[in-house]
This record gives structure tokens, C-alpha cells and sequence, in this order.
């Protein structure tokens, strides 16, 4: 499996990794199948993402694109952030090997699992908002019900 400079780099020097002890908000998303878990904390000032951070227990893939993704959102507005697609994030990391791309949806659906805590926690509902947090396959499909 061939990884880009970019994943590799991203994989060796994870960026944001850790956790904010004071978060505004906490998302946690995993993949049963994959076994990869990823969790997301968000500083929050003013709707601008001040500070993020991650802690993800998975593949290399996995930890490349939580990092890529936490570099994406810091900084920038929560509308923005919600505007970040797993595919955005692949596009950073100069793409991934067709099955590692779930790995990006992960890290798209962790961003917006702490945006909708977020919400939750101002007494909004997200959903309307964020929208509904799926979980995913091993394909990264969302799931039938």
C-alpha cells in the first residue's frame, strides 16, 4: 500500500495531539469493523475554532487524517468547519489508497460530532445544524438501518 510524503508525514509528526481538559466540545466516533476510534476536542471562541486537538487509536491512515483534519478546522469558523469533507481532507493529504478512505470520513464525522456537543451543550439541537452522525461500515458507507 503506497502512502503520500504528506500521510507519512502526517502519520510520523501527528499534529494537535492530546486533549483539551476544558473543551467546548468532545466527539468521539469509531468504526467497529476497522477497530479505528477517533476523538475530537474543540475550543471554541466567538464560533472561531481556537484551539482542537485528537486522540485516535487506529492505523496509520487513521492518525494522518485526524491530524490533517484538526490542521483544516484550527482557525477557522464553525460554519467552515462544517463545510470540511472527508474528501477535502484526502485532498490535503495528496490522497489515500481506496481503502483507507473511510479513515478520512471518520475524521470528517469526529469534527462534526464535536461541533454537535457543542451545540448540545449551548442548549441547541445540531441536528439541524450538523446534521445526523452516522455510523459507518468498513467502507466508510453509512450504514442501512
Amino acid at each position: 500500500m503506497l502512502y503520500s510524503d504528506k500521510v507519512m508525514d502526517h502519520f510520523a509528526h501527528p499534529r494537535n495531539v492530546g486533549e483539551i481538559p476544558d473543551a467546548d466540545g468532545v466527539g468521539t466516533v469509531g468504526n467497529a469493523k476497522c477497530g479505528d476510534i477517533m476523538q475530537m476536542f474543540l475550543k471554541i471562541e466567538n464560533d472561531v475554532i481556537v484551539d482542537v486537538k485528537f486522540k485516535t487509536f487506529g492505523c496509520g491512515a487513521a492518525v494522518a487524517t485526524s491530524s490533517m483534519a484538526t490542521e483544516l478546522v484550527k482557525g477557522a469558523t464553525i460554519e467552515e468547519a462544517l463545510k470540511l469533507t472527508n474528501k477535502a481532507v484526502m485532498e490535503a493529504l495528496d490522497g489515500l489508497p481506496p481503502v483507507k478512505v473511510h479513515c478520512s470520513v471518520l475524521a470528517e464525522q469526529a469534527i462534526r460530532a464535536a461541533l454537535s456537543d457543542y451545540y448540545r451543550r449551548q442548549g441547541i439541537d445540531p441536528e439541524p445544524i450538523v446534521g445526523k452522525i452516522e455510523e459507518l461500515d468498513e467502507h466508510g458507507e453509512e450504514e442501512e438501518e
